[in-house]
């Protein structure tokens, strides 16, 4: 099986089974809807290749006997009494703004190129994110 197309969202119906055992072999799968052609993606390639080229940049800093982590050019921060305590807050502040993104700040200009870092958010477990988050991903 090579690359898989299909011209209409009818036709894509029609040939689920196809579409989607293509995504999952790492194929090529596409449909067109109108002037769109959108493709289809395993979860988990999809995820694994995010988590590769969208580099967290997460700082994570002692302060007054606590930790605290931001990632510059992001409203997200989180504090914690103990490291791991930090990163797990950021964790739940990274899921509330990739739920932000989603509800209103797609279409904001100064979030807007973020697509990918949110899309790495929403397909990755607490524990990939942790891993992201301090280095472990690669």
């Amino acid at each position: 099986m090579s690359a898989v197309h299909f011209d209409s969202y009818t036709e894509a119906r029609a040939h689920l089974k196809d579409l989607l055992d293509a995504a999952e072999k790492g194929r090529v799968a596409t449909v067109r809807r109108d002037t769109a052609v959108t493709a289809v993606v395993a979860v988990e390639r999809l995820r694994h290749f995010l988590a590769s080229i969208v580099p967290s940049r997460a700082q994570v800093v002692p302060e007054d006997g606590a930790w605290s982590v931001f990632i510059p050019g992001l409203p997200v921060a989180a504090d914690g009494a103990s490291f791991d305590e930090a990163i797990g807050e950021m964790v739940d502040a990274l899921r509330e703004y990739a739920e932000d993104w989603q509800e209103r700040l797609l279409d904001a200009s100064n979030h807007r190129d973020n697509w990918g870092l949110v899309q790495l958010i929403s397909l990755s477990s607490d524990e990939q994110l942790r891993e992201w988050l301090v280095g472990g991903a690669r």
